[in-house]
């Protein structure tokens, strides 16, 4: 009883906030966000950036507020790892506004913001960032674990990749990770993904794209994340996903892969970059920079762009696709 109330607590809450959440209990949540007039939607996507505004956080901020506002973008993306070094101690953690409410004002930024968590968010209290008293004190902050997003045009799903990663578990050295609503790992993420497998495949939008923080390919120091290549890539190869953006590897990345459609998108250089690591792989790379920076995301019916910028807002990559429009019935 007290767990459904808290959910039904949660949906009211969200409903207030001008946040249209549609779902059933033990699903995916679905959320709504409203797209421009003529059909398109703008977005940007950042990731691996909570650090008190060092590491040239600041500056990825002010241009992010610069393009935001060129742009008109309707809302954010976080890849997570969003709180260094170790997530938030609890709801009344100062970091929360150090490193967000502080850090991201522009007026183009105030937009909501669209969160997954990542490994260095886990090793806090993570249901503190899930909490919906966070979004009292910030209404532009929504983190979940993993949901959709319905953009009409588009549909994101956010999952949350760091219960996949078996060295966390194994291995997890001085860190402690907080696996509550999580253990046992083998339950939680078999059932993300048939979640997620099922609203790909009821899926109708024109385009499907999978948010999530850890890489599936990546030339930089992490590479690639052997247990969402074995589970989390068949399942998006099969249901027609045109992009996978995630963040961890702390570089801005554009690899095509060999074996499907789907682009991968790295956005993970919101603070602390320039690792010095790079490692080719088989698959198709278009562009790799070991700088801090971030991405946007324009899409319309029949095409998407997307634009790599670094902290001086210089656009280094651009790379556009295009559909076939749809035909009228």
């Amino acid at each position: 009883m007290l767990l459904r109330a808290m959910a039904l607590y949660l949906l009211l809450l969200l409903s207030l906030l001008n946040l249209n959440i549609i779902s059933s209990l033990g699903e995916l949540q679905r959320l709504e966000h409203p797209i421009r007039a003529d059909g398109s939607l703008s977005a940007l996507v950042i990731g691996d950036w909570g650090r008190t505004g060092s590491f040239n956080q600041t500056d990825v901020a002010f241009q992010m507020g610069r393009i935001g506002e060129k742009l008109d973008i309707n809302f954010i993306i976080s890849t997570g790892d969003n709180f260094y070094e170790n997530g938030l101690k609890g709801v009344d953690d100062k970091g929360f506004d150090d490193s967000f409410s502080s850090i991201y004002t522009a007026k183009s930024l105030q937009k909501q913001w669209y969160s997954v968590l990542g490994n260095h968010d886990y090793r806090g209290d993570v249901i503190a960032q899930l909490s919906p008293a966070l979004r009292r004190i910030d209404s532009k902050w929504l983190c979940m674990r993993s949901f959709i997003l319905d953009a009409e045009i588009a549909e994101f799903f956010f999952v949350d990749t760091t219960p996949f990663v078996m060295h966390y578990w194994r291995n997890p050295g001085h860190s402690t990770y907080d696996w509550r609503d999580v253990a046992p790992r083998d339950t939680y993420i078999a059932n993300v993904m048939k979640d997620l497998e099922s609203a790909l495949k009821e899926s109708t939008a024109r385009w499907r794209i999978v948010v999530g923080h850890h890489t599936i390919r990546s030339v930089s120091i992490h590479g690639d994340t052997s247990e969402l290549n074995q589970l989390l890539l068949p399942i998006l190869q099969a249901n027609n996903v045109d992009l996978y953006i995630n963040g961890h590897d702390h570089c801005l990345q554009h690899i095509s892969d060999m074996d499907s459609p789907i682009q991968f998108l790295t956005s993970g250089g919101g603070s602390k970059a320039w690792r010095g690591v790079f490692n080719s792989n088989r698959d198709g790379l278009h562009f790799f920079y070991d700088g801090q920076g971030f991405m946007s995301l324009q899409l319309t019916q029949s095409s998407v762009e997307v634009v790599f910028y670094n902290t001086n807002g210089d656009a280094l990559h651009k790379w556009s696709m295009s559909k076939e429009p749809l035909s009228a019935i």
